[in-house]
Parts: C-alpha cells; sequence; structure tokens
C-alpha cells in the first residue's frame, strides 16, 4: 500500500502535468502564428517552459507512483536546483531594482524618468539594441500611445499637465517637459528652439509608429514598470518558495519510502 506522501507527489505532479499541456500548446501555437515581433519574443520561453514541468513532472509521477527511485532522485535534484535558482533570482530581483524614481514635476501630475537613475545592470539590458528593438515593437503592437491619445485626445494643455499619467505614457508618448514643445494633442507637439541638453528632445517624432520610443526617458518608464512589476513578483515567488520546499520535503518522504520498500523487496526475495 502507497504510503501518504507517495501520494502527494503523485496528485502534485498530476496536476502540474494538465497544467504543462495547455502551456506547451500556447508555446506552439504562437511560433505558427505569432504575427508580431512580439509574440514570436515569447514562443520559446513558454515553449522550453511546458517541456521542462512536463518532463519534471512524469519523472516525480513515476518515480513515486512506481516507486522508480533513480526517476524519484532525478525529480529532487531539479527541485532542489529550483529552490535555489529561485531563491537567487528573488535577492537578485530586490537588489536590483531598489534604485530608481520619478521625478517630481511642479504643477504636473505625472513625473518623468531619467534613465540614469536605474541599476547599471538594467540599464544594459535596455540599452542593448537588439533587446530594445524587440522591446520596442511590444510596445508599439500594445497600442499603448494610441489608446492614451484617444483617451486624452480631447484635453486642454492646462487639463492634460494634470493627467496621472503611467511611466510608460510619460516616458514614451510624449516629448519631455524640459524640451518646451508646444501641446497639440497627447502624442502631437510642436517642436520649437530650445536650450536643453536632453537627448531625447531630437529624438521626438509625431509619428505614431516613432513619438519617444527611441527615447531614454522611454527606456526609463519601462524599467520603473519593470522594478513595480519584479518586485510583486518577488513576493510571489517568495510563496511559492515556501510551497516548493514543502514539495520537497514531501518528496525525501517519497523517495525514503521507496528506498524502504525496494530493499524490504529485495530482502523478501533473497529470503530462503
Amino acid at each position: 500500500m502507497f504510503r501518504l506522501s507517495n501520494n502527494l507527489v503523485g496528485i502534485l505532479n498530476f496536476v502540474t502535468f494538465l497544467l504543462s499541456i495547455p502551456i506547451l500548446g500556447g508555446g506552439i501555437w504562437l511560433r505558427n502564428h505569432g504575427t508580431s515581433e512580439c509574440e514570436k519574443f515569447l514562443d520559446t520561453p513558454i515553449i522550453v517552459l511546458g517541456v521542462f514541468l512536463m518532463l519534471v513532472s512524469l519523472a516525480g509521477l513515476i518515480g513515486a507512483c512506481c516507486r522508480v527511485s533513480w526517476l524519484l532522485w532525478f525529480y529532487l535534484l531539479v527541485m532542489f536546483l529550483l529552490i535555489v535558482l529561485l531563491f537567487c533570482f528573488t535577492i537578485f530581483a530586490f537588489v536590483v531594482t531598489n534604485k530608481g524614481a520619478g521625478k517630481v514635476l511642479s504643477d504636473r501630475g505625472y513625473k518623468e524618468y531619467r534613465l540614469g537613475d536605474y541599476s547599471n545592470w538594467l540599464q544594459k539590458r535596455v540599452g542593448d539594441g537588439k533587446n530594445w528593438n524587440k522591446i520596442r515593437s511590444c510596445l508599439a503592437d500594445g497600442k499603448i500611445c494610441s489608446d492614451f491619445n484617444q483617451k486624452y485626445l480631447n484635453d486642454t494643455v492646462n487639463v492634460f499637465y494634470g493627467r496621472h499619467l503611467s511611466a510608460i505614457q510619460s516616458g514614451c508618448c510624449k516629448p519631455a517637459d524640459e524640451c518646451g514643445y508646444d501641446y497639440v494633442s497627447p502624442s502631437n507637439w510642436t517642436p520649437k528652439t530650445t536650450n536643453s541638453t536632453n537627448p531625447d528632445c531630437a529624438l521626438w517624432n509625431n509619428e505614431p509608429k516613432t513619438l519617444c520610443f527611441n527615447c531614454d526617458s522611454c527606456k526609463a518608464g519601462l524599467l520603473d514598470n519593470l522594478k513595480r512589476d519584479w518586485k510583486k513578483v518577488a513576493v510571489v515567488n517568495i510563496i511559492f518558495l515556501i510551497f516548493l520546499i514543502v514539495v520537497y520535503s514531501i518528496g525525501c518522504c517519497a523517495f525514503r519510502n521507496n528506498r524502504r520498500d525496494n530493499s524490504y523487496s529485495s530482502g523478501w526475495k533473497n529470503h530462503p
């Protein structure tokens, strides 16, 4: 009769195996039907995650329910490595998101963002041209600025200045305030001569596909958004880490049961 720990490991891994099927299917669908660079950028990580969950859950399921000790040992090894990696990533996420905040402007409802305020590691990630081209494609495909323009289209300049814009809207969809451009609409501004040394002023373009997507302020806005999301993910990771440790402990009990059962079976067979 199977022990409780073996049954629990089997049930948990059966559920994980079922979850891996739609994840893998979603990745394959994106690879075959993705129409944008943003969608195609996601297909490989999703497929890898789906295959990984499927193989590990099968190892845990067969190892626990069929008393295959070497498969359960492999499952526990992967779980241990996953716990270590998740712990390291959680610490790393808190460290790299510790720096950076928007600059408060007088008489403005929104903040402005500067790339240099964020951690060097994050700056290098968005500073890489190949990475940023994919991110910029995602921002354009997401229609963040077109929706932003439609939402505030009828605003007068004073009403617009009082809006509480998101970090990406402030950094990517309008020029920096210090450029001194004249407001026409939320994403349409008339350039004029300025004494500002901010390089973003020269990069602004009213073309909907361009706007300030190449600006450092856009990269900084994205990092500010990423910073908030990573902190939320780090908190979730702590909860998930506790769950993994519990599952790992149950798996260790199941592995011990397997060894005892196998030893008992071997001893019974060799008994004269």
